[in-house]
């Protein structure tokens, strides 16, 4: 009985991001575990279903090569995720200052959403072949709408007060934007920002899936076609990693930028 109390006292002293992290671990080691006794009981075809130990020999083996897969992938992630950021950024911040344009953009962007991907990504092969352009493009749109809301909404929060007093000290439209709208629009703008990310990712997997020369889509495509079920998981484990480690590092960037954002996240999580 007495311990009950010191026990959670070294419960509460351990790292916050031991209690965030150690829960996921466990859950996927207990799946994995599971995973394994299931195809090892059973004797599924490794076609059908690889083990876990089976799609790690196997992806440890041609890890040179889908090591180059993921950097290509990463490639287009990076530079289309970057040419959606400049977009959103541009077209919230025209929204934001123009009424009129909110009127005329917004239910074109909502639009623009109901196309289905799958539909675009081979118009964008089409049109201009199997380079870098088509599937930076197809990145692009699956990316650029949930940033451009996150920012239109992180605009429309900003304190009313805040504005009223600048204003009132002779502060523009510009300077209220930069001094109220813009760290107000911040917050939301990282939170879109992590769903964006993994979009990203999936867009351009999705958009090698389509054609390409090289990418972790064209590679697990290749290895369909040859019914190599553990290089595709091999595969699909490492585009899983990435857009993980991606996810979470968009959390470091929010914490250099806007670091009384974390601080008052932590003060929620405390209460």
């Amino acid at each position: 009985m007495t311990d009950a109390p010191a026990r959670r006292a070294r419960r509460a002293r351990l790292p916050a991001w031991i209690g965030a992290v150690l829960p996921p671990v466990l859950i996927t080691l207990a799946v994995l575990a599971a995973w394994q006794i299931i195809v090892d009981t059973f004797d599924v075809r490794p076609q059908i279903l690889p083990s876990p130990i089976r799609i790690v020999t196997a992806g440890w083996s041609q890890a040179d090569i889908i090591w180059g897969h993921a950097l290509a992938t990463l490639q287009v992630t990076f530079v289309g995720f970057t040419a959606a950021l400049v977009v959103a950024w541009v077209i919230a911040v025209a929204i934001d200052f123009s009424p009129w344009l909110r009127r005329g953009l917004m239910p074109l962007l909502v639009a623009s959403q109901t196309i289905p991907i799958i539909a675009i990504a081979p118009l964008m092969i089409i049109w201009f072949g199997f380079g870098l352009l088509p599937k930076v493009i197809v990145v692009a749109l699956v990316t650029f709408f949930p940033v451009t809301v996150g920012l239109i909404e992180g605009f429309a929060k900003t304190d009313r007060e805040a504005g009223a007093l600048l204003s009132s000290m002779g502060a523009g439209r510009w300077k209220q934007f930069r001094y109220a709208r813009l760290p107000s629009a911040l917050p939301s703008f990282f939170t879109a920002l992590r769903i964006s990310i993994v979009y990203a990712v999936t867009g351009a997997i999705f958009s090698e899936y389509v054609g390409a020369q090289s990418g972790l889509g064209i590679y697990m495509s290749m290895q369909k076609n040859a019914f190599r079920t553990d290089l595709v998981l091999a595969a699909v484990a490492v585009t899983a990693v990435v857009s993980i480690t991606l996810y979470l590092s968009t959390f470091l960037v929010e914490r250099l930028v806007i670091p009384w954002a974390s601080k008052e996240r932590r003060a929620r999580r405390g209460h």
